[in-house]
């Protein structure tokens, strides 16, 4: 099936392909991996009387007449409106902004809509439902009616009705000759139905009971596909012979002895398990999840000073190079504030924005060894860039990097340990099922003195009361993030942006204190003088992008302003939010946002009742889904579809320990049992064979 291109089925054709693939269906196989996005059991409608306020429910009625009309509030915006009967009662439906649909409401057509009734003005109305037309003729009624029938997310150009009827037009021609991958002993041990049979009831269930079943072997499946690569990733590191790490010396204890601060029990707990991973002579491959704040930044440099009294070298590499400069002068002042031997670690920072002089004198320096530990971005992965004794990798904000660059820095030594960093930590149980191959610590406790940020979520309303808490601030000697999503002005979304904002700051709001403006499109020079100014306090009020979601670091700053709320994801939002309450001053979070969708309100009101980067981590599994939590940039193996982590933990604990079974027993699947599997690894993930090592 993936060999047969989508675009060769009755229907199809190359233009319509195109509009596939942006969904990513490029082949039968593809499609039939393409599972609806709800169901709607068509065996009965709801009355329109019997309707209850407030709950998802499907209707089948007429059309009696329907308008559109232009907004007189908002310049541009339409709305769409028709009354419709199923002789039981009327029911208004509106539609915002969508002109399109007026064409396909005649009155008399019969339609099928799904939605939410609420109480408008007295009366009940569905807003924005889904709707579908029934056909005149009557045709494949037994794909639309009478059962429980798919919804999909269909490509654009094609309807629900004609996509059904391509989606069983495949299934009849081609789910027979789908080889079922698993092996047998592990669907019958968990009493999995075969592939087909899961295939068939996915998209066109022949019982809740058969869909139930399906959608259980189905997602199964994910999760074992998943967790087979990382149990042979695993096998694989614990067979390579690693470094013995000296994790002991003068040089460590100077180092830790000139810090101003003392180290929280929870790092020095992390720190242990580091120091045994390092001591021992199997690779070190260790995630440490933190909080924003935390601390995660010197217990790497501890871990890098392990390695550097041993003659080896060690490697940061960072995602911005803002962060990464950062780092690199907060490591060298810690280093420099130290007694011998600590002092006489030479540290380097490594960026692609370098003049190509220094970038030569540092890659001329890190190949002959004379220098110690370097930081730096994705310079650090070019080619002529070489180690002569790489002996750790840490990796900070692991998942602003695709798995393949991940992979890449730790080829540049002989088997060195890897510490892998994030601060969007997930719960821990399911961070060891997740990072499979990965031994999990986390920083659970903030160091002392930090003070607690206050989070607000105020309308445009409130925006002088705003401006007036700005002022005060600054007058009081702090200072203040403003943070947009976008830089320039859009014509198409009405949203405030960086660039225009600054102009109405500078030059109106606060033209009688200093405003600056950073993003990502200045050049990396002119980011640098920004942050300077601002670092220094001669920059009172900072308009920026999203550019300072990781790792901008300055304690004066005490108010955080988000506009347009809804626009960033949980995750950014806590990003941003770690950017303020990092000195001995209270800070305030504010979050500008008129959020209309249930999703951007949950966002946000878990921002407000939360500091703690765990349970905002879990909130926002559980708002955008698996799906997107792990999306393919951040966990290249995933391939969740429909698969859920959070409700389906005990299929995903069966999952590893079958993957585990069957990779402890051929870890390179050569067994003719296993030879499906392999190559359905291999045809799925292309990074397969060269990143699990696979024979």
């Amino acid at each position: 099936m993936k060999d047969i291109p989508i675009q060769f089925l009755k229907g199809i054709g190359p233009k319509r392909a195109l509009s596939f693939a942006k969904h990513g269906i490029n082949n039968v196989e593809d499609l039939f991996y393409y599972f609806p996005r709800r169901y709607e059991d068509r065996t009965k409608f709801v009355p329109i009387a019997m309707l209850l306020e407030g709950e998802p429910q499907t209707i089948k009625a007429k059309i009696l007449i329907s308008s559109e009309r232009r907004s007189w509030r908002r310049k541009g915006f339409s709305i769409t409106q028709a009354m419709v009967d199923d002789k039981s009662g009327k029911l208004e439906c509106v539609w915002f902004n969508q002109p399109y649909i007026k064409q396909y409401l005649q009155p008399q057509a019969e339609v099928i809509l799904y939605g939410k009734p609420e109480r408008y003005a007295g009366r009940l109305q569905m807003s924005n439902p889904e709707f579908e037309l029934v056909s005149d003729d009557g045709q494949d009624e037994s794909l639309n009616a009478g059962r429980i029938v798919p919804v999909y997310t269909a490509p654009s150009g094609i309807g629900q009705r004609s996509f059904r009827k391509l989606m069983k037009t495949a299934l009849d021609k081609y789910v027979t000759l789908t080889a079922d991958f698993l092996p047998q002993d592990v669907r019958a041990g968990n009493d999995l139905c075969d592939l087909a049979t899961s295939i068939l009831n996915i998209h066109f269930p022949q019982s809740d009971e058969l869909r139930k079943s399906a959608y259980s072997r189905l997602a199964f499946e994910e999760f074992f596909l998943f967790q087979v690569p990382l149990m042979v990733r695993k096998l694989h590191r614990k067979q390579s012979p690693g470094i013995s790490h000296k994790t002991s010396g003068p040089a460590l204890d100077t180092f830790i002895k000139g810090l101003p601060f003392d180290l929280t029990e929870s790092q020095r707990k992390v720190l242990s398990e580091i120091e045994a991973d390092m001591a021992s002579a199997q690779v070190m491959h260790r995630l440490l999840q933190g909080d924003v704040g935390s601390g995660k930044t010197v217990v790497a440099t501890i871990a890098a000073m392990m390695a550097v009294q041993g003659t080896y070298q060690a490697a940061f590499m960072v995602p911005t190079e803002i962060l990464a400069r950062q780092h690199y002068e907060k490591i060298l002042a810690q280093i420099e504030r130290s007694a011998p031997p600590a002092r006489d670690v030479r540290v380097e920072l490594l960026t692609g924005s370098m003049r190509v002089k220094d970038k030569d004198r540092i890659i001329l320096s890190i190949a002959r060894g004379s220098a110690d530990l370097v930081i730096g971005t994705h310079a650090l992965l070019e080619e002529n860039v070489r180690f002569r004794k790489l002996g750790l990798v840490v990796i900070d904000e692991q998942h602003r990097f695709g798995v393949g660059q991940r992979a890449l820095l730790p080829q540049k030594g002989k088997n060195p340990d890897v510490l892998i960093m994030t601060a969007t930590p997930i719960p821990r149980t399911l961070a060891i099922t997740i990072y499979g191959d990965l031994d999990v610590s986390a920083i659970t406790r903030l160091p002392p003195g930090r003070q607690p940020i206050t989070t607000q979520l105020i309308t445009d309303e409130k925006r002088v009361w705003l401006y007036d808490m700005i002022r005060q601030q600054v007058r009081s000697g702090r200072q203040v993030y403003v943070v947009y999503p976008l830089i320039e002005e859009s014509y198409t979304i009405d949203l405030l942006s960086a660039e225009k904002m600054f102009a109405e700051f500078h030059d109106r709001i606060f033209k009688d204190l200093t405003v600056g403006l950073i993003h990502g499109r200045l050049k990396q020079s002119e980011q640098d003088e920004v942050m300077a100014d601002f670092k220094t306090g001669k920059i009172q009020i900072l308009i920026a992008t999203t550019v300072l979601e990781v790792g901008i670091d300055v304690a004066n700053a005490s108010v955080m302003v988000i506009e347009h709320a809804e626009r960033f994801g949980l995750s950014q939002l806590h990003q941003l939010r770690g950017r303020i309450g990092r000195g001995a001053f209270a800070s305030n979070c504010i979050l500008v946002s008129d959020a209309r969708t249930d999703e951007a309100k949950a966002r946000l009101e878990a921002m407000v009742r939360s500091n703690d980067g765990f349970v905002i981590a879990e909130e926002d599994l559980k708002i955008r889904g698996p799906g997107e939590y792990f999306g393919s940039r951040q966990h290249g193996l995933t391939g969740l579809r429909i698969g859920n982590p959070l409700t389906q933990m005990h299929l995903l604990q069966k999952a590893r320990k079958e993957a585990m079974r069957v990779v402890t027993a051929d870890p390179h699947l050569q067994a003719q049992e296993h030879q499906a599997l392999k190559d359905r690894l291999v045809r799925r993930f292309p990074e397969y064979e060269k990143l699990m090592v696979v024979g």
